[in-house]
C-alpha cells in the first residue's frame, strides 16, 4: 500500500540520521519541517519534505493533513497489559487510607492479580489483554514492552508470555516480551524466598528460554521484595540464556539496585521515584536508559521520578506507562507526556522526545521506531487540528488523535 499524507501542519521528530537515544541538553531539541508531506510504501516511511518541494507520486491514497500534526508514534516500554481482571477494591482502601505496602500485606497488590490470572484460562486472558491492547493502538501507541510476573507460578508465568507473544502474533504493534517472574514473593514462599529464587532460576528461566517467550529479564528490586543480591543472582543466571536486563528499581527506597542494573548491563532501570546522587553518577555515560513512569506516581499519590534533575545531569530518559491492574490501570501515553511536564518539568520536546526516541532505545527499537527518518517503520500519529506540539500536554484532558497508522495503515 501507498500513502501520501499532505499538507502537514508540522511534521516533528524529522532526523535524516537518528541517533540511537538522546542524553542532557539533546533532549531540548525537536526537528520538524512545517507543511510538509510524508510518503510511505509498503509500511515504511520512504520520503518527506516540504509541500513546495514534492515531486509526483503515482498510486497512492492521499490524506489531507492541513492544520495537523503528524508525529512518530508513542515507543511504550515499561506495561503490564497481561493481566486478568482488576483491583478497583484497592483503590477505595488507598483513598480510605492504606498504603500500597500495607493493601499487599494484607494479600491485595501483586499476590491478588497473581490469584486471578492463575484461576483464568489463556483463552480469556488473552481476550482481555486484546482489548487493552487495541484501546493502547488508538491512543497512538506503536510499540509496546509486555512483562510476565502476575503468574508467580511456572505454568501462569509461562501463560502470560505465551499471550503476549500471541498478541505480537495477532497485532501490527511491535511488541517485546520481559520475564518478571520475580515481581513479588507468592505466599507459599513467604518464609522461604531463597527457595522461590531458586524456581525462577532452575525452572522458569530454562523454560521461558527453551520456549523463546521473552527477550528481556526483570525483577522488582526493593525493600520487602528482592534485594540487590538477589536481582544479581537473577541477572547472572539469565546471562546464560542470553536474557537483557529491564528492572524495576528505586520506586519506593534506593537500595543500590541502579549501580548493579548498570554492572550487569541492564538495557533499562524503570521508576526511579527514588534518585539519590550516586544513583544518577552511576547512571553516567552507560548504555542504561532510565525510565520514568509518571502515571504510577499520579495513581499512588507517590514522589515522581526527578526527570529535571536527571536530564540537567546530562542522562537520557525515557517516559513509559506501567499499565498495569493495581499502580497504573492506564496505557494511555498522552496522559504520560503530559504529566511529565506538569509535574516532573520536563518540556514538550523533552517529553516528546523520551516518549518516542528513547521509549524506542529502552525496546532495542531504534533502528526502526521512534522518529521519522527514511527507512523506519510508518508508525505515526496524526493529531486533530491543534495550535501547536505544545498544545498535546497542555489540554491533558482532550483527545487530540484524529487517526493513528500503524506499519503503514490506518487503525480502526
Amino acid at each position: 500500500m501507498k500513502l501520501l499524507l499532505t499538507h502537514i501542519k508540522e511534521l516533528l521528530q524529522v532526523r535524516e540520521h537518528c541517533p540511537e537515544k538522546l542524553s542532557g541538553d539533546q533532549m531540548k531539541e525537536l526537528p520538524t519541517l512545517k507543511n510538509a508531506w510524508l510518503y510511505i510504501e509498503q509500511g515504511i516511511i520512504k520520503d518527506f519534505g516540504k509541500m513546495d518541494k514534492m515531486g509526483p507520486h503515482k498510486g497512492f491514497k492521499t490524506l489531507d493533513c492541513s492544520g495537523k500534526i503528524v508525529l512518530p508514534a508513542w515507543c511504550d516500554s515499561h506495561s503490564h497489559i497481561v493481566y486478568a481482571g482488576n483491583r478497583e477494591q484497592e483503590f477505595v482502601d488507598r483513598i480510605k487510607g492504606l498504603s500500597y505496602q500495607q493493601i499487599a500485606e494484607k494479600g491485595g497488590g501483586i499476590i491478588n492479580s497473581a490469584k486471578k490470572l492463575q484461576q483464568t484460562s489463556e483463552e480469556d486472558l488473552y481476550c482481555q489483554s486484546a482489548t487493552r491492547l487495541e484501546e493502547v493502538m488508538r491512543l497512538g501507541t506503536g510499540a509496546v514492552e509486555i512483562k510476565s510476573g502476575y503468574g508467580l507460578t511456572v505454568e501462569a508465568e509461562l501463560k502470560m508470555l505465551r499471550v503476549a507473544k500471541r498478541l505480537a502474533k495477532e497485532y501490527p504493534i511491535a511488541i517485546k516480551t520481559t520475564f518478571l517472574g520475580a515481581h513479588a514473593i507468592p505466599p507459599e514462599y513467604k518464609n522461604d524466598k531463597s527457595g522461590y529464587l531458586d524456581l525462577i532460576c532452575e525452572q522458569m528461566l530454562p523454560q521461558v528460554a527453551e520456549d523463546e517467550l521473552a527477550e528481556y529479564v526483570d525483577i522488582f528490586c526493593e525493600e520487602g521484595y528482592f534485594s540487590v543480591a538477589d536481582m544479581e543472582r537473577l541477572l547472572d543466571e539469565a546471562k546464560k540464556y542470553n536474557l537483557i536486563p529491564k528492572v524495576h528499581v528505586n520506586q519506593f527506597n534506593s537500595i543500590g539496585g541502579v549501580e548493579a542494573a548498570v554492572k550487569h548491563g541492564a538495557l533499562s532501570v524503570d521508576h526511579l521515584e527514588v534518585m539519590t546522587d550516586e544513583d544518577i553518577n552511576a547512571l553516567q555515560n552507560t548504555g542504561t536508559m532510565p525510565v520514568a513512569l509518571p502515571s504510577c506516581s499520579y495513581f499512588l499519590s507517590i514522589p515522581y521520578a526527578p526527570g529535571r534533575k536527571m536530564i540537567d545531569a546530562g542522562l537520557p530518559l525515557a517516559l513509559a506507562t506501567d499499565y498495569n491492574p493495581g499502580s497504573t490501570p492506564s496505557g494511555n501515553m498522552n496522559f504520560v507526556v503530559s504529566t511529565a511536564c506538569v509535574k516532573m518539568r520536563l518540556t514538550p520536546e523533552e517529553a516528546i522526545n523520551a516518549a518516542t526516541v528513547n521509549g524506542a532505545y529502552a525496546m532495542g527499537l531504534s533502528h526502526t521506531h521512534g522518529s521519522i527518518t527514511k527507512g523506519k517503520i510508518a508508525n505515526l500519529i496524526i493529531t486533530k487540528e491543534i495550535p501547536s506540539y505544545g498544545y498535546l500536554p497542555y489540554a491533558f484532558g482532550s483527545n487530540l488523535i484524529d487517526s493513528v497508522i500503524i506499519n503503514g495503515s490506518e487503525i480502526k
